[in-house]
């Protein structure tokens, strides 16, 4: 499982997480992207979540250095072949 750093809290989480299985304790959480939100909670140290729905969704959010995690309500989003769907 690939983990990326959670903000400045020195936490390493999932880069794609099931709803409910990680804790979003002051994680700015989007339900789209939005990178000057983004980027204004890099800057700060704070988490930033992204909600996804499809494949395509999760591979945009990932592609943001400033996003912690991916947030995705079906499993098999989270279980996906980045590598794969990335350079074939």
């Amino acid at each position: 499982m690939r983990q990326r750093w959670f903000g400045a809290t020195g936490r390493r989480v999932p880069q794609v997480a099931v709803e409910g299985e990680l804790d979003l304790d002051g994680a700015l959480v989007l339900d789209s992207l939005d990178d000057a939100a983004v980027g204004a909670a890099f800057d700060s140290g704070r988490p930033v979540v992204v909600r996804a729905g499809s494949a395509e969704e999760v591979l945009e959010a990932l592609r943001r250095p400033g996003v912690s995690s991916v947030l995705v309500a079906d499993p098999a989003l989270a279980e996906l072949d980045f590598v794969k769907l990335t350079y074939g």
